[in-house]
């Protein structure tokens, strides 16, 4: 079958990779164009559009996929199926009809839960007990195309959403490769249960900020849910204070956002019980054990907004 890939950030390799060492032909990469990073403003490509240099794949970044020169060269290159992992731009229907199999879209939630930007993250923030990843037929509504395949994933509720994302990357590589070897013979199932429709917008700055009031298994599941990025915040006076991961403990008696540096571990008040800072990352600094951070500020008294 011939394919042509579309993906942006590095999730996507796994399944690239297995699609590329399959029977299948990768005649091109879709992927965003090369953005400016840096103090020198470098034009740099995206993890994917790397990868298709490396591979010696030809890529095509086209500011929109409507853009008439990147439908002729789509066209032009006839492929029988696009496989999809978060490409990070909405493809027109005229666009979706060039493959003769559409596009098939490797989504990191078990639809119709989580339609949208941040599954991974808003699984996590929720403390949802199971997730996983979906293929289905990208169609103009937002994930709401019909389903190949699913393949579930347990959660523990100590995992980060970078770490949940990295296990979902590799499995759904694997779903997302017989999902295309069985294209042409299988029909894909409506989602048809719209009460069990969640969204899952892109998290905002202000949403990731940490408010000590509320219970610490909650600020617990936004600080996961926001790792690696945005990464959870608070602050210290003026100062930005980010919050990489922490973890809830039995401590009582401080108050919310008061801070007690013990002799190896740091804790902070809740609405409830204190939460210990795992990692942190103080405004200008590097990320660090929360532990020296705390061995910092000797005897300086330390309160979260």
């Amino acid at each position: 079958m011939r394919l042509v890939l579309a993906g942006t950030p590095s999730v996507a390799i796994p399944s690239f990779e297995a699609l590329l060492a399959s029977d299948h032909e990768v005649t091109a990469v879709v992927t965003r164009p090369d953005a400016a990073r840096g103090r020198s403003k470098r034009l740099v490509p995206s993890e994917v559009g790397q990868w298709a240099a490396d591979h010696g794949i030809p890529a095509l970044k086209p500011m929109h996929p409507r853009d008439p020169e990147f439908v002729a060269a789509l066209t032009e290159l006839a492929p029988d199926a696009c496989p999809v992992v978060a490409y990070g731009a909405l493809v027109p229907q005229h666009v979706l009809d060039i493959p003769r199999y559409g596009w098939v879209n490797l989504h990191f939630s078990l639809l119709p839960r989580w339609r949208g930007a941040a599954p991974v993250q808003r699984a996590v923030m929720a403390g949802d007990g199971v997730t996983g990843a979906t293929t289905f037929r990208l169609v103009r509504e937002l994930d709401a195309g019909p389903v190949y395949g699913t393949t579930e994933m347990a959660l523990t509720g100590t995992e980060t959403a970078g770490e949940v994302l990295e296990a979902l990357a590799h499995t759904g590589a694997r779903l997302l490769l017989d999902t295309i070897d069985a294209l042409a013979t299988t029909e894909p199932a409506e989602q048809d249960d719209e009460a069990a429709v969640t969204l899952a917008p892109k998290i905002t700055v202000e949403e990731a900020r940490i408010d000590w009031t509320r219970q610490a298994d909650e600020i617990d599941r936004l600080v996961r849910g926001c790792s690696p990025e945005p990464m959870a915040w608070t602050t210290i006076g003026d100062e930005r204070f980010k919050v990489a991961l922490g973890r809830p403990t039995d401590e009582a008696g401080l108050a919310p956002g008061e801070v007690r540096v013990e002799k190896r571990r740091v804790l902070v008040g809740s609405g409830t019980t204190a939460l210990e800072l795992v990692r942190v990352q103080p405004q200008g600094k590097k990320e660090m054990a929360g532990a020296d951070w705390g061995r910092g500020l000797r005897d300086a008294a330390v309160r979260f907004a």
